[in-house]
């Protein structure tokens, strides 16, 4: 049965395993040799020099870690996939991989802290010219990919206010002025959204999140053409910022239920969108499944659900966040997303704390912002957790 006709659940389960099974496992193994022997000499420089599949050194590729690889390529229907140490080493080795001196880079001002970092501070170090337009705004970003740019760079949905860009219609702008159009597909998962289908270059993900799902290791990943990702390899093998095995497998492992846990993570950030619309000290609640959202049709046509992040902004600011977030039972206080426990926090303190009070301010983020990632609880239990917070801080305000 090709991959085309598997659903994407059993692809989650199965895809880019069995070549990597030894002895009658059913599970892949922790490969942690840092080296592979041959006793066959030109075998080895065949190998070495990519003519030959195998393995010659940890810091080029690992079989644990290539059955990671393998199966996000599968599951996001691209040719390849390399993976790194974190999501921001994908996001960086990439950037670093196509950008030289003198090029033109056009991105939106709403991604996430340590991109827009990139953005704003290292890529014009290096006489980069970085444009930064308003998300959402698709014919500024078409006026500015139309100048002329080396490389388009989204994300969708955005780190921490859930805003959604056309894929598709930015991905043609890209393709008629000849740039590389790069999606950062963390917040949209697999599951949810497939960038690649809709004419985009390359995709990227912090694996540290949704894919691992569990919180417990760190790891990034780029799918796309051969040619493209065999050049970002290149980069990533001579500097260094390889997956360790043990991530590669905690994340391979957590991929397994990668379906189920965005299943129930969709349907409980809807549901609490939902109810924290009602509550008197919510002034804005973000959440691209709701229709009041200001790209919800866009999401809807490029979306197959609207993932389980969503945010919202409380009167009083920094104050009712402080008094609020500490009464949740059942959320992790943490800078941290995509795992099976519901996490919360300010972007002062998570996505954007490398940014100064006014830099979050431009980029429309509030001091009051709360971005909650919602995990697998029963939702019953998580909108009465919020609740009783709520009544908590709303006690507080009447005495």
């Amino acid at each position: 049965m090709s991959n085309d006709n598997i659903k994407v659940g059993t692809k989650a389960v199965w895809a880019g395993e069995k070549e990597y099974l030894v002895h009658g496992a059913t599970q892949v193994p922790v490969v942690l040799s840092v080296a592979y022997n041959y006793d066959d000499m030109d075998e080895w420089y065949d190998v070495a020099i990519g003519k030959k599949k195998g393995h010659i050194y940890g810091r080029n590729t690992n079989p644990t870690v290539q059955a990671f690889e393998d199966k996000v390529k599968i599951l996001e229907g691209a040719e390849a996939a390399t993976s790194f140490s974190t999501g921001m080493a994908a996001i960086s080795n990439t950037l670093s991989t196509f950008l030289l001196p003198g090029d033109r880079i056009v991105s939106i001002k709403d991604t996430y802290g340590g991109t827009n970092k990139i953005f704003t501070e290292f890529l014009p170090r290096q006489q980069i010219e970085v444009v930064l337009c308003e998300t959402g705004n698709h014919e500024a970003i078409e006026a500015e990919v139309a100048k002329g740019c080396k490389v388009l760079y989204l994300e969708t949905p955005t780190n921490p206010t859930v805003k959604i860009t056309d894929i598709e219609r930015m991905a043609k702008a890209g393709r008629d002025a000849g740039a590389l159009v790069i999606v950062d597909n963390t917040f949209g998962t697999p599951i949810n959204q497939n960038p690649l289908s809709l004419g985009v270059d390359l995709v990227i993900h912090s694996a540290t999140k949704f894919l691992g799902g569990h919180a417990d290791a760190l790891g990034g990943v780029v799918c796309g053409s051969h040619e493209l990702v065999e050049k970002i390899y290149h980069f990533r093998e001579i500097n260094g910022a390889t997956m360790d095995p043990m991530a590669a497998y905690l994340t391979l492992r957590g991929m397994k239920t990668l379906h189920l846990r965005v299943r129930q993570q969709c349907a409980n950030a809807m549901a609490l969108a939902k109810y924290l619309q009602s509550k008197g000290l919510v002034e804005d609640v973000y959440y691209p499944g709701l229709e009041t959202h200001p790209n919800h049709e866009i999401a809807k046509k490029q979306m197959k659900d609207f993932g389980g992040m969503l945010s919202f902004a409380v009167k009083g600011g920094v104050d009712t966040v402080r008094d609020l977030l500490p009464k949740l039972q059942f959320a992790n206080r943490a800078a941290n997303l995509g795992a099976v426990e519901t996490t919360v926090g300010p972007a002062r303190t998570t996505s954007h704390v490398e940014c100064t009070s006014e830099e979050r301010a431009a980029m429309g983020i509030p001091e009051g912002l709360i971005r909650v990632s919602c995990g697998i609880e029963d939702i019953e239990d998580l909108i009465a957790d919020f609740e009783q917070a709520f009544q908590h801080v709303e006690n507080a305000l009447q005495v």
